[in-house]
C-alpha cells in the first residue's frame, strides 16, 4: 500500500508523520506560482454546461480548489484512467489499477474558460513538475494527468503545456500526461467535499487548505468564497 499521510490515523501519528517527512522546524506551506494564461483556448460554445477532468495527487485539495472557482457548477472527486471494476479506493490505492485520483469539473464557459481551468489547475491545485507524486502522496494514482473529453481540449492542454515548458515557468519539466478516451468514475460518498467537511483534519490544513489561500490571492476575479459542494449540486451534475 501506499506511503502518505492521507491515510486515516489519529492527529498525534499524522503530525508525527508530517514532521519526519518535511521536518518539523522547516515545514512551510504549498506555495502557489503566478503563470501567464494560455494562448490557445476554447470559444464558448451553445453549451450551458461543459466537463473537465484532471488529476493532481490527492483528490480532496483539486476538488477544494475548483469547488471555489467562479463558473464551476460542481467538482466530483473519483477515479480516470482504469477500469470500472477497479475504480475503488482501496484497490486504486496499490498504485496497480491504472487510475488516477481525479475531479471531474463541470461548468459554464461562457463565465470561465477551459483554459482558464488549466491555468489554476497548474498554478494552484498542485506541481505539475513532480513525476507519480504529489507532495508526501507517491504512486501513478497520484499522477498530473490531463484527461481531455474531446480533442479541442486535448489540443488546448497540449499547447499550454509546451507554452509553459518553453517560457521556463519552473524549475523543472511539466511531467503532466494527456491522456485522451478515459472514463471517469465517482469516488465514493466519504471523499466527497472532504475539504471543506474536515478542515481541521492535518492533511488538508498542512497540504490543501493553503491552495485554496493561493486561488483567493492569484485569482481573485475568479474566486468564490463558498464553495459549490456536491452535496447540493448532486454526483450527477
Amino acid at each position: 500500500m501506499r506511503y502518505s499521510i492521507k491515510t486515516p490515523l489519529s492527529l498525534a501519528a499524522v503530525l508525527a508523520v508530517a514532521g519526519i517527512m518535511f521536518g518539523a522546524s522547516s515545514v512551510t506551506a504549498e506555495e502557489g506560482i503566478v503563470i501567464p494564461a494560455p494562448v490557445v483556448d476554447e470559444k464558448p460554445g451553445a453549451a450551458a454546461t461543459e466537463t473537465a477532468i484532471f488529476a493532481g495527487g490527492c483528490f480532496w485539495g483539486v476538488q477544494g480548489v475548483f469547488q471555489h472557482v467562479e463558473g464551476v457548477k460542481n467538482a466530483v472527486s473519483g477515479y480516470a484512467g482504469g477500469a470500472k471494476e477497479t475504480a475503488q479506493y482501496e484497490q486504486v490505492g496499490y498504485g496497480k489499477t491504472g487510475h488516477a485520483e481525479s475531479v471531474k469539473v463541470s461548468y459554464d464557459p461562457k463565465t470561465v474558460s477551459y483554459g482558464r481551468l488549466l491555468q489554476i489547475y497548474f498554478s494552484v491545485a498542485h506541481d505539475p513538475t513532480q513525476l507519480n507524486r504529489q507532495g508526501p502522496d507517491v504512486g501513478t494514482q497520484y499522477r498530473s494527468t490531463v484527461f481531455p473529453v474531446n480533442e479541442d481540449q486535448a489540443k488546448i492542454a497540449k499547447a499550454y503545456i509546451d507554452q509553459l515548458d518553453k517560457a521556463k515557468v519552473y524549475k523543472a519539466k511539466i511531467a503532466t500526461t494527456i491522456e485522451p478516451g478515459k472514463a471517469f468514475y465517482p469516488a465514493e460518498a466519504y471523499h466527497q467535499d472532504f475539504l471543506t467537511n474536515n478542515p481541521t483534519y492535518p492533511y488538508i490544513v498542512y497540504n490543501d487548505l493553503p491552495k485554496i489561500e493561493n486561488l483567493k490571492g492569484i485569482f481573485p476575479s475568479e474566486y468564490r468564497e463558498k464553495p459549490i459542494l456536491v452535496a447540493q449540486a448532486g454526483l450527477g451534475n
